[in-house]
């Protein structure tokens, strides 16, 4: 797979919000606004040696593909919530979300139009650019998840909100890969429970015009509250306060319930977890041969557990990745971190990415010993 300039087998990298240092959190974190600040600022010397901070622990472990890792917010609801509705033009009041899985969030309230109130990612894409030689991903909030974290009292249809959060996001979308980043990646992380009637055109318009970044769409089950969890059977009626233990009938399939619908996105890249937290449940790789990968599609798979406190060994590691090697071929498979790894102690993550890299090494290394000896 051609990473930058540079062919690279099985190539890897993070996915999410890393563990950001503690100093950080503390302070700057909280009150960060993705605003461009003079280059001898505190703000900006700030922003820079964070980002400095986690792309050493990625280069030293070894990745492939250094992420931003998401510093704008020192936990995953902050950084939905509390960053990208501010520069969207939110107001952060409102009710508590209807999703059982993220019921203990509050959705932002929209008032007015949807627009940029200021760049998302850009002087965090300018600081990961300026930190590493090292191909870059930049990673957004899906367009799904944003829009229906909304209580709206301003659009007609929630197509509409959608649409309009895309033309937005894109924006900061062409921006960034005008900065040079290699990779674009966009957290869609409600596709496994059901895909709005929305959800494809949405995306679509979010990357319309990106020609040089690859499109990555991460597809997770959550990383909040100990997800994965699932919504409500057919049983469920509208609007009813539904008691998950009551509920009939099995858990939906996980990764099964993503392919063939995914692919009508515009994407390079289909990154799912997949070997790590869920290697219970592989059947999104059946589905691969029933459905098989576009040719302009190359597979990602998540193999490091982010729940897990206990690291993997290489040797686990690269048995999760032969296993992805019987349904895709190795010059279109990438690995991953499940999803991110922001709730577990920073050493714990550095451990975990080191043990991804050295397991996908041992087996780049099989691979060139079967075709040496072919």
């Amino acid at each position: 797979m051609k990473i930058g300039t540079k062919e690279i087998l099985i190539p890897t990298s993070m996915v999410g919000n890393y563990p950001n240092p503690r100093w950080w959190d503390a302070t700057f974190s909280r009150s960060f606004s993705g605003d461009q600040q003079p280059p001898d600022s505190m703000w900006q010397e700030a922003l820079e040696d964070v980002i400095n901070a986690v792309v050493a622990d990625q280069e030293a472990a070894g990745l492939d593909i250094i992420s931003d890792a998401r510093v704008h917010g020192d936990n995953y609801a902050d950084q939905v919530l509390y960053y990208y509705m501010k520069r969207l033009g939110y107001d952060l009041k409102g009710g508590h979300l209807g999703f059982p899985i993220y019921s203990r969030l509050h959705a932002g309230t929209l008032t007015q139009p949807i627009k940029r109130h200021g760049a998302l990612m850009v002087e965090q894409a300018k600081a990961l650019r300026k930190a590493t030689q090292k191909p870059i991903k930049v990673q957004y909030t899906g367009i799904q998840v944003l829009a229906q974290c909304t209580n709206d009292l301003h659009y007609k249809s929630s197509r509409d909100r959608a649409m309009a959060m895309a033309a937005a996001i894109n924006e900061d979308l062409k921006e960034v890969e005008a900065i040079g980043a290699d990779f674009i990646q966009i957290d869609e992380f409600t596709w496994p429970y059901f895909f709005e009637d929305y959800a494809i055109e949405a995306f679509n318009r979010a990357v319309e015009g990106i020609t040089k970044a690859k499109i990555i769409v991460h597809v997770c089950w959550g990383n909040w509250g100990g997800t994965p969890a699932y919504m409500p059977d057919s049983t469920a009626q509208s609007g009813e306060i539904f008691d998950l233990t009551q509920r009939k009938g099995e858990q939906p399939a996980a990764t099964a319930t993503i392919i063939p619908k995914a692919y009508e996105a515009h994407i390079n890249v289909l990154n799912l977890e997949n070997c790590g937290r869920r290697a219970d449940d592989l059947s999104g790789l059946d589905v691969i041969k029933k459905h098989p990968l576009p040719p302009n599609v190359d597979f990602w798979a998540g193999v490091i557990d982010v729940k897990s406190t206990i690291t993997e060994t290489a040797e686990e590691v690269a048995s999760r990745i032969r296993k992805l090697l019987e349904y895709v071929p190795a010059d279109r498979l990438g690995v991953t971190t499940d999803c991110g790894l922001i709730l577990l102690q920073r050493y714990i993550a550095k451990d975990k990415l080191h043990a991804l890299v050295a397991g996908t090494q041992l087996v780049r290394n099989e691979l060139a010993a079967q075709k040496k000896a072919a």
